[in-house]
């Protein structure tokens, strides 16, 4: 057997939108929310028709998958495969529009129901360790939960480790087949006690689909593939710009800041030793022939020190000296 990837927008949309197969998104709603008891939900009905759209219509996003329970509380399933930056903020706009959408103008606010947002990432978003984590609206001060009609709960793949052998709730076997079922060749037998997972396994079994739903699907792998490799591509080309402009940007910084402290420490010395050697010659010629003369000594060594990367005309700009000053230290 060859299982389509259940991350795929096609195959995301066969398997848990179906209105034939409910049963496998009832399992799969009870398992993530952790519904239990009267919690646990027995019915849904799908709120938007499962058709799969026509290539010119598809948007490059998974399609939302939106049900509704028995109490009319609804359920919004988004898979996200790319991390577009936005998803946080796009959850809490879904949110939010399905919710104010249950009213008309004059129907009263107590009507409205809880909503539930699912999102299935396949990149990490979030800082918590566990791949599966639930959002709520709680009192900063008491943490009470008294906003309780929008939940949110994300589930990042990336962070779900477990093997076929370390399967031991229903959460837990949702997780490795959405995850991995694209690397199995049968239905594992961990599986095969569990009527909902064999009826997703063998919608996931592409020579099952017809014609035109294959090319759909690969379509929009293919688009998948081409905005990743797009994607890498960007960010290669902004990390070499970026070294570029910052090894030009160093090497020009690093000349400046060097030539200046050359300068300063020269000067330093040159009219110490000026000082020194005026001194020695006799207080008569006084200090201010013996500054001429350290200030003449400075000059020359930094002129010395500049020999091997400037040109004589520059160095004679820099330190004041003449061409033939400059002209003798090269002889």
């Amino acid at each position: 057997m060859q299982f389509a990837d259940p991350r795929n927008d096609v195959a995301f949309k066969k398997i848990f939108g179906d209105e034939q197969h409910k049963a496998i998104l009832i399992s799969f709603l009870n398992a993530i929310l952790d519904f239990k008891g009267d919690k646990k939900i027995a019915h849904v009905d799908l709120v938007s028709p499962t058709q799969v759209p026509k290539i010119e219509e598809m948007k490059l996003t998974i399609l939302d998958i939106k049900a509704k329970n028995e109490a009319g509380e609804e359920f919004i399933i988004e898979m996200q495969k790319r991390d577009l930056y936005d998803f946080t903020k796009r959850s809490l706009y879904y949110t939010s529009k399905a919710y104010v959408e249950q009213l008309d103008v004059s129907q009263d606010y107590n009507r409205l129901k809880k909503v539930y947002f699912i999102g299935i990432l396949n990149f990490n978003m979030l800082d918590n360790t566990d791949y599966i984590s639930r959002h709520l609206i709680l009192n900063k001060d008491t943490l009470s939960h008294d906003l309780k009609d929008f939940e949110f709960t994300f589930i990042e793949l990336n962070k779900f480790t477990k093997s076929l052998e370390e399967l031991n709730t229903i959460l837990d076997k949702w997780m490795f087949f959405l995850k991995n079922a694209t690397t199995l060749d049968f239905i594992p037998s961990q599986y095969e006690s569990l009527p909902e997972f064999t009826e997703a396994f063998l919608i996931a079994t592409r020579y099952q689909w017809n014609k035109e739903d294959m090319r759909i699907y690969d379509w929009v792998a293919m688009k998948e593939r081409d905005e990743e490799n797009a994607l890498r591509k960007a960010k290669d080309t902004a990390l070499a710009k970026g070294l570029a402009e910052g090894l030009a940007e160093g090497l020009e910084k690093g000349l400046e800041k060097g030539l200046a402290e050359g300068i300063e420490k020269g000067l330093e010395k040159g009219l110490a030793e000026g000082i020194e050697k005026g001194l020695e010659k006799g207080l008569a010629e006084g200090l201010e022939k013996g500054k001429r003369e350290g200030e003449k000594h400075a000059k020359l060594a930094i002129a010395q020190n500049l020999l091997d990367i400037l040109d004589d005309e520059t160095i004679a700009l820099k330190t004041g000296l003449s061409p033939i000053d400059i002209h003798h230290l090269r002889t």
